[in-house]
């Protein structure tokens, strides 16, 4: 499978859960002449089975290198972001979750998701978005969100995209952010306003923002829930000062990012 292909079927999956990322993309594509992705984000475990490692081999493989690392100690997170020599595929966030700062349940029900996973899936090239390996009930899930939504959802939905970014740079129509921000509140959708609508400013080198993550229905093995799925980021990428294009991620902003999918839209 090429890196291209893998990228597509990545975008196709993602849309599948959230609908309104592919109406705010088409949104964009009637106003711009190109619509560029800076970055795609996964979540997973630090099990040693399924850890960022495991997870980024098929990028590695396609030539992505393994770049800046950042701790989120509040949500118990550690993360990576891989980058390819050729700007024009998007960079690759993967974060993970340290099971071991938590409790014994949770610990317990991440260990057996993680012993229902044939370990095929996990060599296989689309292991990233291979969806959701393991049986989970409501209640567990309900019971994972009480000490984490990272784990929830993650329970919920397994390895999949998490979210996609568009690079704000790259948009010949939106003087800024804030701008952008107005655009897409105009055609009904909500942003994450946890931390500000806009995360992050010139002088960090980076402003993000995103949607809330959109509600879908998720099959359980005690019935079908309505729980947020995935939401879209934007980011604005500003000058170091040595000139270059900051390429790098502020864990600050980031981790108001994860709170998009702390609740749906």
């Amino acid at each position: 499978m090429s890196i291209d292909q893998l990228l597509s079927d990545m975008w196709n999956d993602y849309v599948l859960l959230n609908p309104k990322a592919l109406e705010i993309y088409n949104l964009f594509q009637q106003r711009e002449k190109k619509v560029v992705n800076d970055h795609v984000a996964f979540r997973t475990f630090n099990h040693k089975s399924v850890n960022i490692d495991v997870f980024a081999k098929a990028f590695v493989n396609h030539g992505y290198v393994k770049k800046d690392y950042y701790e989120f100690k509040k949500k118990k997170l550690d993360a990576f972001h891989f980058e390819h020599a050729n700007p024009d595929y998007p960079k690759i966030f993967i974060s993970e979750l340290k099971i071991d700062q938590f409790s014994e349940s949770l610990q317990s029900k991440v260990n057996d998701f993680i012993e229902q996973i044939d370990p095929k899936i996990i060599e296989s090239e689309n292991f990233c978005i291979s969806g959701r390996p393991w049986g989970i009930s409501f209640k567990d899930y309900e019971e994972l969100k009480s000490e984490s939504d990272y784990a929830a959802w993650l329970g919920a939905f397994g390895f999949r995209v998490n979210h996609f970014t568009v690079l704000v740079n790259a948009l010949s129509t939106f003087s800024d952010l804030s701008e952008l921000n107005s655009f897409i509140k105009s055609h009904h959708h909500i942003l994450n306003t946890s931390g500000g609508e806009i995360k992050g400013t010139p002088q960090e080198y980076l402003e993000q923002s995103s949607t809330l993550a959109y509600n879908q229905e998720t099959q359980f093995s005690d019935g079908k829930y309505i729980i947020p799925a995935c939401y879209y980021e934007f980011a604005k990428r500003h000058p170091m000062e040595n000139g270059e294009i900051f390429s790098g991620f502020i864990a600050q902003s980031a981790d108001k990012i994860f709170e998009s999918t702390d609740k749906g839209q």
